[in-house]
């Protein structure tokens, strides 16, 4: 299952990569000809996002790393802290440099020059950036399954998939503005307009890397697993007639598609050392089945009173 997951995900990856620096190009190309601060600030953000999917990439290869003796539980978790990057680069880079050369732009503004140019690499750029943007779509659209679009973003445990929806919706709205600033520039005989747009492109581009920020931290601290298949572990191991009682299931991702799930349970007191032995191996068999994601089970024997005392009010907690 991991494996399907993966390769849609770094096709994703790579079809954004591809657009991108074919449409940096040409935006640089026409900033350079018109003059055009907007032109030159999406430039700057295809860069950007290029480097942004060479960072993916580069996280998930590092990711596939087995465990060892630092890392019991593999480095598949390596991918967060790239994704954490990514924003930073979104925010500092890209947003940065939007807004300071809006900001000059308005200062001294340049007139326009030849903005036929500006036109058609914008719907270029649109094209490719749309087909990018269709790609992402579809890909995350098949992953969330029943969820609401904004729930699944929240509960995804993959940051490259909606890390690339993020950046091409946040590219083809920066199109847009930039479009919008060319045709006023020109229309209009006001250079600064061109300037503004440069300005709101940082901030779309601002508020997408605070987004993805938070998304990011989440999984960097640690997330539990889906409620759903936390309810699974607990009524599997609430089905073995000689468990009286599940204390507690918590879970966290160690990535993407592996979960540890630590769990408390009450054993029938006749149980030998061998039976319980034998029992809590059929358990972790069954957990395994029913739950491929399941990379490390922990099973821990535990009174239920014992369960209250330690963590009084948790016990009917889940995750």
């Amino acid at each position: 299952m991991a494996e399907p997951v993966e390769r849609e995900s770094n096709l994703v990856i790579l079809a954004a990569l591809a657009a991108n620096l074919g449409i940096a190009v040409a935006k640089f190309v026409a900033a350079t000809i018109t003059g055009s601060s907007s032109m030159l600030t999406e430039g700057v953000h295809s860069v950007v996002d290029s480097g942004n999917q060479l960072l993916l990439l580069y996280g998930q290869h590092r990711a596939k790393r087995p465990a060892d003796e630092i890392h019991p539980f593999g480095y598949a978790r390596e991918l967060y802290f790239w994704s954490f990057v990514v924003a930073i680069l979104i925010f500092a880079v890209g947003a940065g440099v939007s807004v300071y050369e809006g900001y000059l732009h308005i200062i001294d503004p340049e007139p326009l020059r030849s903005p036929l140019v500006n036109y058609i690499v914008l719907g270029v750029s649109t094209a490719l950036e749309g087909s990018s943007w269709f790609l992402a779509m579809r890909a995350f659209g098949r992953a969330k399954g029943p969820l609401g679009w904004w729930a699944s973003i929240r509960r995804s445990k993959d940051p490259a998939g909606f890390i690339v929806l993020f950046e091409d919706s946040a590219a083809l709205a920066g199109l847009v503005i930039a479009a919008a600033g060319v045709w006023l520039s020109h229309a209009l005989a006001e250079p600064r307009i061109d300037g503004i747009a440069s300005i709101l492109i940082g901030l779309v581009l601002g508020l997408v890397a605070m987004l993805l920020a938070r998304e990011a931290k989440g999984l960097l601290i640690g997330e539990r697993a889906d409620p759903a298949i936390v309810e699974t572990v607990r009524a599997i191991v609430a089905a073995e007639p000689r468990v009286t009682a599940v204390n507690h299931v918590r879970t966290i991702h160690t990535g993407p598609t592996s979960i540890f799930v630590a769990i408390s349970a009450d054993f029938d007191d006749s149980l030998t050392m061998g039976e319980g032995e034998t029992l809590v191996e059929r358990i972790e068999a069954k957990l395994k089945a029913a739950e491929p994601m399941l990379a490390s089970i922990y099973i821990r024997p535990e009174k239920r009173e014992d369960a209250i005392a330690a963590f009084p009010g948790q016990t009917s907690a889940i995750g």
